[in-house]
């Protein structure tokens, strides 16, 4: 189901301006970060916004969810050339490979149970960014999505179906785009060994107007491996076969008054591994959304939305498939504040997928799968501010999805207060994640759907505890989540069948992570997370994500312009593998550097027109790295990373406030 959130950092969805209550604190600045690091009225990690988990904008620490924040300062230090890398810095998440439609998937929390991201909903500016057809394919947003646009991600790990929908049952990704605060526009470009990449942006404003603009493209550099597959009866190995990734992104965004539209336009071409077979799967998807936001009263304001979304994959290769699938959304959304203490959500939404696959080259066509569904959503939420430093959240969402019985899941928490600058949570919420179109009516040879399957569901219990001050923030917590009614491919002969699994499957860990402002110029960040999970009767760590995974960074960034910041992402080990005719998912560090030197600060003094000097490098040990064949059923790798690359180009820009 698709849920609209207004960000108050984006430029293209209206807003709603939800006033705070006087028992509540001002509004904070904006999500995104400072744009100057050294202004430090804006840099106050006690004060940081975010608009996700209620959408409506809320302190970071007031929020019923647990929530990272990208900030745009975070962004700008560290870099990153795609969606997925800057993504691979965030604790909790884990970003991998599958085999076949899904090159990239990304895991919260180690929740890996699906050969795509079914489990973790896109958002662009609040509006959900699904496909439909497999019901969680994600790889062009990952790699292509224009990353020079984002002015925040908000990453909300738990539950998140109560308002958003299906697909929101481990987490959801907010990208939030930058706003134009005045005119401007800038272009970047670099190259090396094999890797090349160009992106472009472009803001103006005039008056209520604002209009942002965004274009991305890269290419990887080829890889050369010798691929020897596992499980695959007498299908052969194959040498030096040659792996290409190539992507293509673009974003646009206008908002006038309560009026907004955006749209976004991402492909990618990347590798396949299905039975033995190396071939090309090229994804392509468009995204348009349509916004208006009315304020009815001093305390209520209504938003309506209608979000398109569609979605192309062509596997010309083994098993050569075309894919083709839409998703509409209409959406009423009313934000209400009853009283200084009292905030009522509540929504209507209207979804309509269809989609089809078939057979590349056959004559006549050859459906595979080809069908269609209505689905009807209502939500609601309500947020009571006991005491000054009490909040009490409770709301559910009730569904009709198709043929399937009504479904709901709830969601309710405790946020406290406890002491000056430390919060604690208690927060429980339910979640689904709807069968896809595939799930239940693909007709194929080896694969048949299931019309019978009902929605996946989840239960997650999240006890975080959080300090926050000006310059520092940290986080502790603990998880535990329940999964019931996961749909799984079964079939001791062909054809296989979808299936809703029985026996309920559990994660469970801890997390935390910090970050502190030591100076203006020094910034340092970290996180560190462990989970199991198990399946009765003692069936352990079924995910394909290691159970321990941490990560840190630092950065230094001088008022003269220089910008030198160093990323490790570590990620443990993977059992299981020991037998693999390819290389082991053994436990590796991800070391990445970004230096950028602004040569405008010494030999420009106008302020409007600059220049500047980049080199980025990822995957600086050199190794190659290989991955479980999440999809195969098999015990064997997949090859994910080539080794080190590096990107070194120049930025140009222009702008006038």
């Amino acid at each position: 189901m698709g849920i609209a959130m207004f960000c108050l950092v984006t430029s293209g969805t209206a807003q709603p301006t939800n006033p705070q209550p006087r028992s509540q604190a001002p509004a904070a600045p904006a999500a995104s970060g400072p744009a100057d690091p050294f202004a430090m009225d804006l840099d106050s990690l006690a004060n940081t916004t975010v608009t996700t988990a209620s959408k409506f904008s809320e302190k970071l620490s007031d929020a019923p969810s647990v929530i990272t924040v990208v900030s745009q300062d975070e962004l700008r230090r560290f870099g990153g050339l795609t969606l997925a890398e800057i993504l691979g810095r965030v604790g909790g998440l884990t970003v991998s490979d599958a085999y076949a439609t899904d090159h990239d998937v990304v895991a919260v929390r180690g929740d890996q149970t699906r050969s795509n991201s079914g489990h973790v909903l896109i958002l662009i500016n609040g509006r959900p960014v699904r496909e439909s057809m497999e019901g969680g394919v994600s790889t062009d947003i990952l790699e292509s999505f224009p990353v020079k646009i984002l002015g925040s991600i908000e990453v909300m790990k738990g539950p998140g179906s109560v308002i958003y929908g299906s697909d929101a049952y481990s987490g959801v990704i907010n990208l939030i785009t930058k706003k134009a605060e005045g005119n401007g526009i800038s272009f970047d470009a670099g190259g090396g060994s094999g890797l090349s990449a160009a992106s472009e942006e472009i803001m103006v404003r005039r008056g209520d107007f604002q209009l942002v603009e965004a274009g991305h493209y890269h290419q990887f550099p080829r890889w050369n491996v010798d691929y020897v597959p596992a499980g695959v009866g007498n299908l052969v190995s194959q040498s030096n076969v040659t792996l290409r990734g190539e992507g293509t992104g673009a974003y646009l965004g206008m908002n006038y008054k309560g009026l907004s539209f955006m749209s976004s336009y991402t492909s990618q071409e990347a590798p396949s591994f299905v039975r033995g077979v190396v071939g090309d799967i090229r994804w392509k998807r468009g995204f348009t959304d349509l916004g208006y936001a009315r304020q009815v009263a001093d305390n209520w304001q209504m938003t309506f939305d209608v979000t398109y979304t569609r979605s192309v994959i062509d596997a010309p290769d083994y098993p050569s498939v075309h894919r083709d699938s839409h998703e509409a959304d209409l959406e009423w959304t009313n934000f209400i504040n009853i009283t200084d203490k009292d905030r009522l959500t509540v929504g209507v939404v209207y979804t309509y997928i269809q989609g089809t696959e078939y057979l590349l080259g056959a004559t006549p066509t050859v459906y595979d799968a080809r069908g269609s569904r209505s689905q009807f959503a209502g939500y609601a939420e309500y947020n009571r501010k006991i005491t000054d430093y009490l909040k009490l959240v409770g709301g559910a969402q009730v569904n009709k999805i198709g043929a399937i019985a009504v479904n709901a899941v709830p969601r309710g928490g405790v946020v406290w207060d406890i002491a000056n600058h430390w919060t604690i949570k208690a927060l429980y919420g339910s979640a689904f994640h709807a069968p896809s179109i595939e799930d239940t009516i693909i007709n194929h040879p080896g694969l048949l759907g299931n019309p019978n399957l009902v929605p996946e569901k989840v239960g997650t219990l999240d006890l975080p505890l959080s300090y926050q001050t000006d310059r520092f923030r940290a986080s502790v917590g603990y998880f535990h989540s329940r999964q019931t009614g996961l749909i799984v491919q079964f079939g001791a002969t062909k054809p296989a069948r979808y299936y809703n699994l029985a026996t309920p499957l559990t994660f469970q860990g801890f997390e935390g992570e910090g970050k502190v402002y030591l100076r203006a110029n020094w910034y340092l960040t970290g996180s560190a997370n462990y989970q199991t999970n198990n399946s009765p009767p003692d069936q352990l760590n079924l995910s394909t994500i290691p159970n321990l995974g941490a990560k840190a960074g630092v950065s230094y960034l001088s008022a003269r312009g220089t910008d030198v910041s160093i990323f490790d992402s570590y990620q443990g080990h993977i059992a299981g593998y020991g037998a693999s005719p390819t290389p082991p998912p053994v436990a590796t560090h991800s070391i990445s550097a970004h230096f950028r030197y602004d040569l405008s600060k010494h030999w420009l003094k106008d302020g409007a027109n600059g220049f500047a000097f980049f080199v980025h490098a990822d995957d600086l040990l050199n190794r190659a790295v290989w991955l479980p064949a999440l999809g195969t059923n098999n015990a064997g790798t997949i090859p994910v990373t080539k080794g080190r690359t590096v990107l070194i180009g120049i930025e140009v820009w222009q702008k006038k406030e």
